[in-house]
């Protein structure tokens, strides 16, 4: 096995450059360098991807790695990066270096553009490297021009390509289900390639997450190996391709999924991808997650450094059945709760189709007449009346086949003209495409908020993939409907944030069906899973804590495993955006006031938790027990969840490993540790220790109490 202390540093190959510095491209994060070299062939190579480097002159030191896009038709014999077909049926591409440029950005972050360019054909492309010093993170992405006189066809158009030559790769990916999302799985890559995608469309990761991990040289645990982690920024059809090649050398691309999806530009057009997100760490996933938090919530996530709101939903109380009063009933249960905002669930719309169930309704957004006699402003002033906000479900990209809008504009509707028509949840997807399509769903929100001024906050959901694959839109050009749809969402979007932006919204796909970070530019927050029982919510708030920081990771506690404590339920959700979908009548007297006091401690602990460093110290993964921890930024308090799920006899928690080894701490201060939210309201002192005991000793938390959780808070003495 070989093994190389440089992470991406790859053999020679043909062509090597003159070693001379200015050829160099350089980008240094506070850690880490990515760099490029324009080598004799006036070719773009990869040579560096690793640990920053003291001195910047011993990069060109470093042999260079392989082109830093690989085209399709030339030399090299496995998978390309990009692929141009042209109008005399040569489907080459050579890019060969022209300039770049660097610069600042506005908010700390700097930006590298290269142009390359084909000498034959005057195909552009140009890459963009936009990087974060203090984050370690890089995003890059392509725009290809032509810039030729005829017609060409995008066959593959990658928004990244990264070269690695190590020992192995150990790829970790997060897939599963509805009620069963981002189950991390570990593989170690060989020879040949490896493919994660996705071909649904607009519920684009209902099966497999878009973001992944790979160890290099071995598989890397919490806080040691050495890890590429990376996302894509796309709320649609996306592919990452692993390929290790015959001398052992992977290469990573990613970017939309080609599948279905060739496009033409003509003389002038542009086509730019979406962004490739990614971080590499020496020190484990922790350190990764850490990364993407901080910089998330600095640059990415909508209000990513704002409070998030507390609620009651209505869906478990009431399902479809409610009218008014009830309504307005649950509304007071939410203020005497002490959550900051009640949110109605499906079912308020459709007349003609009144919103019973899920099989019709769906398109018609106006309130269902015996139901809210008084419409939506009923609520939304009963709401103000007790002092908390108001939130709505609307699902407006899709539509049941029964409703008025199918009936008048299904020519509006992705569904296939000369065929039978598939329905999954009773439903189909408009076409995005469409402008007017886009300006009919823009009119939703716009008309809601024009007459409801108050409603502060939108769940907008999106139940189904895309199915019966035809737009009555694009007609001839058929293959531009998965692309065109994400980007006419964005429109409509842009135009929302543009004109409401105190809304906040989730980001909720029937489930996790969709978890990306170009769609929390628009969002503050997503819906994980449909499925809230507590230790399922365990392992998938786990999976994807890896990538999003546990403010975009809406959590309620439900019924679902009502095995499980309210205790165990609400102290699972108090790890992410709190939420509670429960009826108070449901609860004992004791366990509503559990309840009211969890609220009170959560919004007391939301900057530590919301804002501060996680650490995943024992996962769900390993055995009986889970805890993670939250440490305040500038060496902050702390506060500590634990979690016993189900232990057996003895099952290791008389043992010295049972201790939960705290970390993020300062080894030289004194904390003082407090067992907080417990059933009876009064806390615990545990005791005074040094931060280096916490992080090196550590104390036994974990019980043999089968669905038990404690919460502490780790003060500075």
């Amino acid at each position: 096995m070989r093994k190389r202390f440089l992470i991406g540093l790859l053999g020679a190959l043909a062509f090597t450059s003159n070693m001379d510095a200015e050829n160099l491209i350089i980008m240094e994060t506070d850690n880490t360098a990515l760099v490029y070299d324009v080598a004799d062939n006036n070719r773009l190579y990869q040579r560096y991807f690793g640990k920053k480097l003291k001195n910047r002159a011993d990069y060109s030191q470093i042999p260079n790695t392989s082109e830093a896009l690989i085209t399709h038709g030339m030399e090299d014999y496995y998978e390309p990066a990009i692929h141009i077909n042209h109008d005399d049926g040569n489907n080459s591409l050579l890019l060969t270096y022209v300039s770049h440029e660097e610069s600042q950005l506005s908010d700390g972050a700097n930006l590298t553009v290269i142009t390359l360019s084909d000498p034959v054909y005057n195909d552009e492309v140009k890459l963009y490297i936009t990087y974060y010093p203090e984050h370690d993170i890089f995003k890059s992405h392509t725009e290809i021009t032509n810039k030729g006189n005829k017609p060409i066809s995008l066959e593959k158009y990658a928004s990244s390509m990264l070269h690695f030559t190590n020992g192995d790769y150990y790829l970790t990916q997060f897939n599963g289900d509805w009620a069963s999302e981002a189950n991390a799985s570990e593989t170690k890559l060989e020879f040949g390639k490896k493919q994660l995608d996705s071909k649904l469309g607009s519920r684009a990761d209902m099966f497999c997450s878009p973001f992944f991990q790979i160890g290099l040289d071995s598989p890397a645990s919490e806080n040691q190996g050495d890890l590429l982690v990376g996302t894509l920024a796309w709320t649609g059809n996306f592919r990452f391709t692993f390929e290790v090649d015959h001398r052992g050398e992977l290469r990573v691309i990613s970017g939309i999924n080609p599948y279905f999806s060739t496009r033409t530009l003509k003389k002038g057009e542009t086509f730019t991808t979406p962004e490739f997100i990614f971080t590499l760490s020496d020190s484990g996933r922790g350190k990764a997650s850490r990364n993407f938090h901080d910089w998330a919530r600095d640059h990415q996530v909508y209000k990513g450094n704002e409070n998030r709101l507390t609620l009651l939903n209505n869906w478990e109380a009431t399902y479809f059945d409610f009218d008014e009063n009830k309504l307005i009933g649950l509304i007071g249960e939410a203020k005497d709760l002490g959550v900051d905002m009640f949110l109605l669930d499906d079912g308020w719309f459709g007349n003609k189709y009144p919103r019973h169930s899920d099989t019709q309704g769906l398109g018609d957004w106006k309130e269902t007449a015996n139901k809210l006699p008084n419409g939506i402003g009923a609520l939304t002033e009963a709401a103000k009346k007790n002092g908390i906000k108001f939130g709505l479900w609307i699902e407006p990209e899709m539509v049941n086949p029964k409703s008025e809008l199918y009936e008048k504009h299904k020519d509006w509707v992705i569904t296939l003209p000369n065929r039978d028509e598939y329905y999954f949840r009773n439903q189909l997807v408009l076409d995005l495409s469409n402008p007017q399509v886009q300006d009919y769903v823009f009119d939703i929100v716009d008309n809601l908020m024009t007459k409801y001024p108050d409603i502060a906050y939108f769940k907008w959901d999106c139940n189904s993939p895309i199915t019966n694959i035809y737009s009555n839109y694009e007609g001839k050009n058929q293959e531009n409907l998965y692309v065109d749809h994400v980007n006419g969402l964005y429109k409509v979007l842009d135009r929302i944030q543009e004109k409401y932006p105190e809304l906040m919204m989730m980001m909720c796909s029937g489930g996790g069906g969709r978890t990306d970070y170009e769609g929390l530019k628009y969002f503050t927050e997503f819906w994980p899973s449909d499925n809230t029982d507590p230790v399922e919510r365990l392992y998938i708030q786990w999976g994807f804590s890896q990538i999003f920081p546990v403010k975009t990771l809406a959590a309620h506690v439900t019924t679902w495993n009502r095995q499980s404590p309210v205790k165990f339920r609400t102290n699972v959700a108090m790890m992410g955006k709190l939420g509670f979908d429960i009826k108070l009548a449901d609860m004992t007297k004791e366990e509503a006031e559990y309840c009211k006091r969890a609220i009170r401690n959560y919004n007391e602990l939301k900057p530590i938790i919301l804002d501060g460093d996680q650490y995943r110290l024992v996962s769900p993964y390993e055995g009986q027990h889970a805890a993670t921890m939250y440490v305040g930024k500038n060496e902050g308090d702390a506060v500590l969840f634990t979690f016993d799920i189900y232990p057996r006899y003895k099952s290791g928690i008389f043992k010295s490993e049972a201790n939960v080894k705290l970390d993020g701490l300062n080894p030289d201060k004194k904390y003082k540790v407090t067992e907080i939210d417990t059933n009876d309201g009064k806390n615990r002192e545990i005791g005074e220790y040094s931060g280096e005991y916490l992080m090196k000793i550590g104390l036994p938390l974990f019980t043999g109490n089968r669905l038990n959780s404690r919460v502490f808070t780790i003060n500075k003495v």
